[in-house]
């Protein structure tokens, strides 16, 4: 199972992130109808930002933008010991 971004629908209902009780993305339109450039920005700067790498990376292959994940999961390249 993916490790998808679990929300709280109490303090957020309206979460663009929410799913049902079977795991489908309750607003896939929301994410359909931006363009690349969009999703990248919501993911890096905006509604995403506080995601994990790895639930990024699960939301954009479930909305089929797997193709963005080298852009929004940027790895940290740390220096020598």
């Amino acid at each position: 199972m993916p490790n998808f971004h679990s929300p709280d629908l109490g303090s957020a209902p309206d979460s663009p992130f929410a799913r049902d009780d079977t795991g489908k993305l309750v607003r896939r339109m929301y994410w359909l109808d931006m363009g690349d450039r969009s999703v990248v920005l919501a993911m890096i700067q905006g509604i995403g930002i506080a995601l994990t790498a790895d639930e990024k990376r699960a939301h954009l292959v479930d909305i089929g933008r797997d193709h963005l994940t080298d852009q929004v999961c940027t790895q940290e390249i740390l220096p020598p010991e």
